[in-house]
């Protein structure tokens, strides 16, 4: 049996904490949830999150998400991260690997995005500064 994957989901709405919580653990993903930035930042930072999925709106916060997975993608460039949004024109928020705008989504259609994204393979390409070269690997 592999091994499931930990979703981190961040919003200050409670009730789509739960509600999101309670679809992805009935399909077999493991889930830690954030009321905000700071709760997600200290999360991410202790525990191995495959993905993160997260609102782009939060009330009485300093950050909004997209500032958010600025900041998560400095401690981990390679977990992928899903931004919901409300917005008419998105184009402008920065680094996301996925955007699903919140008023047209199905939880079919969230479930569909996090299947394929944590399926993807992260980390290093072969070759970059990152990935040990042969010579360096011992054996």
């Amino acid at each position: 049996m592999r091994p499931k994957k930990v979703i981190l989901c961040v919003s200050d709405s409670e009730q789509w904490l739960s509600v999101t919580k309670f679809l992805l653990e009935t399909h077999g993903y493991k889930v830690r949830t954030a009321q905000g930035a700071p709760e997600a930042i200290g999360i991410f930072a202790a525990t191995a999150i495959d993905l993160v999925v997260t609102d782009l709106e939060f009330k009485l916060q300093e950050m909004n998400g997209a500032q958010l997975i600025e900041r998560l993608k400095q401690i981990n460039p390679y977990a992928p991260m899903i931004l919901l949004h409300t917005l008419d024109n998105p184009e402008t928020l920065g680094v996301f690997d996925a955007m699903l705008a919140k008023k047209n989504m199905s939880s079919l259609e969230l479930l569909e995005r996090i299947r394929v994204m944590a399926a993807r393979k992260r980390g290093p390409r072969k070759g970059s500064q990152y990935a040990p070269r042969q010579e360096e690997v011992s054996v």
